[in-house]
């Protein structure tokens, strides 16, 4: 079972979230920790979906069914930072109606695409319910979800336990782009439907890169920090976000090379580095960011008046004065607001940088911090440009606005090098 709670329009220390904000926070609530959910594979006669009569028939009817009580809530399609749309339901159950010995509960979905009616998935979920007392109260909430293409859907939805008690619901889901946002290239092609994935860490596939002049080479440091830096724990809206800004930098065709080093400000260390490397190792990278624990501190650390500051301007030095200098350094993360910025004199020790500097800056709701943070300090003492990360749309045109502004850089001192010779 899945019990996501959320108020409402509010987010972390009780802000007030935008409406977009609101919609990727709870794609990711529905998203996170879901039971297997599994695609069913053709095996009946002309590549048919082998299922009980029983299911089908209630499928088919398309009348609601309450023989087992619930209230199914659909939800529309969000684009996630992953840019794909994601759709589901959430359904609440009365524990009383589920009480008595462990149960469980079969979930059937069938979609199927406007434009093509013979195109039909069917996506399968089974929950296990323990035990529960006679007089249990309150209600049992479940999630799933999927993702899609552009395109309109219909989704017929049931559900049934051990006593064959079902309930069923049925609803229309359409996933659109903004008129605005038609440049977006999206994971999943137009009518197309998938299982989601709750791995958020698994292996990209290939890119094929671009050809002809020399592929460019990144240097990436990304801060896996809670958006709320009291949070006890890495909320999984948190990782989503800034492995989504990872992928779609791995994507660009035309970046060859990636250095990444992962670290957490709170913890003041360094979880995972890869060097000059022609893809990013996301299993890896997810291993060590397990690992990460921002409710528990260090007993040194807290002795150290500003470890923090330290530990950023170190870390900023040791990366951007190691060989060979990258095509661009990219600083990824929530705001990290310290007690006190790095000081001028600490980053003059660098020294100038021939190559440019950017911020991708993940905030959920920009609006309720609005200052700038120790990073942001940073990258704007080597004159960088920081971006605003909020919605998918944000981080698509950063992106290509970025590796726009990393060639013209990159080319610009080869020209600038050739015409002084």
């Amino acid at each position: 079972m899945i019990l996501c709670i959320q108020e409402p329009r509010r987010g972390m220390m009780g802000t007030l979230l935008s409406p977009g904000a609101v919609a990727v926070a709870l794609w990711v609530c529905s998203a996170a920790g879901l039971p297997a959910q599994v695609q069913m594979a053709a095996s009946g006669p002309a590549g048919s979906v082998r299922i009980f009569n029983t299911d089908m028939a209630v499928l088919e009817l398309q009348e609601p069914r309450k023989d087992l009580p619930c209230v199914v809530t659909p939800a529309k399609a969000l684009l996630g930072f992953d840019l794909k749309f994601h759709a589901g339901y959430e359904v609440s159950v009365p524990l009383r109606d589920l009480a008595g010995s462990e149960n469980l509960l079969t979930i059937l979905f069938r979609i199927v695409p406007e434009e093509r009616e013979d195109s039909a998935i069917y996506l399968t979920q089974r929950v296990r319910v323990p035990s529960i007392e006679e007089d249990a109260k309150g209600d049992a909430f479940l999630q799933g979800s999927f993702d899609l293409g552009e395109g309109k859907y219909h989704v017929d939805w049931l559900m049934r336990d051990r006593s064959e008690r079902v309930c069923s619901s049925y609803w229309d889901v359409e996933a659109s782009l903004a008129p605005r946002d038609r440049q977006m290239v999206l994971q999943v092609t137009p009518g197309a439907i998938r299982a989601s994935d709750g791995e958020q860490f698994k292996e990209e596939p290939p890119v094929e890169r671009a050809g002809g002049e020399s592929p460019l080479n990144v240097k990436v440091l990304v801060n896996f920090a809670p958006q709320n830096a009291r949070a006890s724990t890495l909320q999984p809206i948190d990782t989503s976000a800034l492995v989504s800004i990872l992928r779609s930098i791995s994507r660009e065709p035309r970046i060859g090379k990636f250095s990444l080093t992962a670290f957490n400000l709170q913890e003041q260390r360094v979880v995972f580095r890869q060097a000059d490397a022609d893809r990013i190792d996301f299993p890896a990278l997810g291993a060590a960011v397990r690992s990460l624990n921002p409710g528990v501190v260090d007993l040194k650390l807290l002795g150290q008046k500003h470890g923090d500051t330290e530990f950023l301007a170190e870390l900023i030095k040791k990366e951007v004065g190691a060989a060979p200098h990258p095509d661009a350094l990219i600083f990824a993360g929530p705001k990290a607001m310290l007690e006190q910025n790095v000081q001028p004199e600490m980053l003059k020790e660098v020294g100038e940088l021939d190559y440019p500097v950017f911020y991708m800056n993940y905030a959920l709701n920009p609006q309720a911090s609005p200052w700038r943070d120790a990073i942001s300090h940073a990258v704007r003492f080597f004159k960088g440009y920081e971006f605003t990360i909020s919605r998918p749309r944000d981080l698509w045109f950063a992106v290509t606005d970025m590796v726009s502004r990393i060639v013209k850089s990159k080319y610009g001192r080869r020209s600038t090098a050739v015409s002084g010779e």
